[in-house]
């Protein structure tokens, strides 16, 4: 088995624990609207992790963010999942919170460590772990309290139907990884990157944890072109993974600042669609506010992103084209 880097001191351990403005050596950045919009965020997940339901937190009927008005179940074979592998996750790891299937395309390999940021209750977690084996890791990071304590419970589940013991969930923020530097080979997410007031931050953080020839295997919501204001506005669209996307082109250059190589980003427009067929609230509530003959479709969408961190000493200048 590879060994696992020390991802960081006991000192820097308990201030990833702490909310930014808690921390004395944090950013002063910290206390500011960007900070304001992550503890809405956090105070919105928390009401999800207990409730299983974006219903307290954002108003909605039904549904979670992502979130759908068919059942987590539903939603997640629509979006690339298998029956089996949902039937065999540890109960409440599937919280309809998905908008693709980041372990599909992330090319997982037997001893690899896998970092999933924002790992909500565990579901990409527990998917990816039989991939790696037991000589990988895999390492969710969520910053809402309630949702590690509904992800570690999990555990203990996942092992009995396994036989593995490669997981484990970290308090932090995806903007503050609490993870070494090139300690990681593959980084997942899952409709979550669209959610920080930070994202660039994200990008630098994925660039410096992963490893040279490191990959990057997410999962995320994007739009093809603004939202209307009364859409941005709305904080059930920012808990809803659909205020805080952003466009496509502005993503693919995140990224690219960051250092990040060979990215390709993949639109999938399935996602959006069916959530507008199946009458979800959030949605309906956001085709009520567009322009007249427009439809959420046109504005929003859910995509698929792969990217690779280069080789020491490889020619980065020439980054292939990220659109498909």
């Amino acid at each position: 088995m590879r060994a696992l880097p020390e991802t960081i001191s006991k000192e820097n351990r308990q201030e990833s624990h702490m909310g930014c403005c808690d921390n004395k050596n944090a950013p002063s950045s910290c206390c500011s609207p960007t900070h304001d919009v992550r503890e809405q965020v956090r105070d919105g997940y928390a009401k999800i992790a207990q409730t299983g339901s974006l219903a307290t937190a954002a108003g909605a009927q039904r549904g979670a963010c992502c979130g759908p008005a068919l059942s987590a179940d539903e939603l997640a074979v629509q979006i690339g999942y298998s029956a089996d592998q949902i039937r065999h996750l540890p109960e409440g790891a599937n919280m309809g919170l998905s908008c693709g299937n980041p372990t599909a395309i992330a090319a997982l390999k037997p001893g690899q460590v896998v970092l999933d940021l924002g790992s909500g209750g565990g579901f990409d977690v527990f998917l990816a772990g039989p991939k790696v084996g037991a000589a990988g890791r895999v390492i969710g990071v969520d910053m809402t309290p309630e949702m590690l304590t509904k992800a570690r419970r999990n555990i203990a589940v996942y092992t009995q139907n396994t036989g593995l013991e490669n997981v484990e969930f970290r308090l932090g923020e995806i903007e503050h990884l609490p993870a070494a530097d090139a300690s990681v080979d593959v980084v997942i997410s899952n409709c979550v990157i669209n959610l920080s007031p930070d994202k660039p931050q994200v990008w630098r953080e994925i660039a410096r944890v992963l490893r040279p020839g490191g990959r990057v295997a997410v999962s995320d919501m994007a739009l093809l072109r603004p939202l209307p204001p009364e859409i941005s506005g709305l904080f059930e669209a920012l808990i809803g993974c659909v205020a805080g996307a952003v466009l496509l082109d502005e993503y693919r250059q995140m990224m690219l600042a960051a250092g990040l190589t060979e990215v390709v980003i993949w639109p999938k427009p399935e996602y959006v669609a069916a959530l507008t067929s199946f009458k979800d609230p959030l949605y309906h509530r956001i085709e009520e506010a567009l322009p007249a003959g427009t439809a959420v479709g046109d504005f929003v969408t859910s995509i698929d992103v792969t990217a690779t961190k280069p080789l020491a000493g490889s020619d980065v200048t020439e980054p292939l084209p990220a659109v498909m």
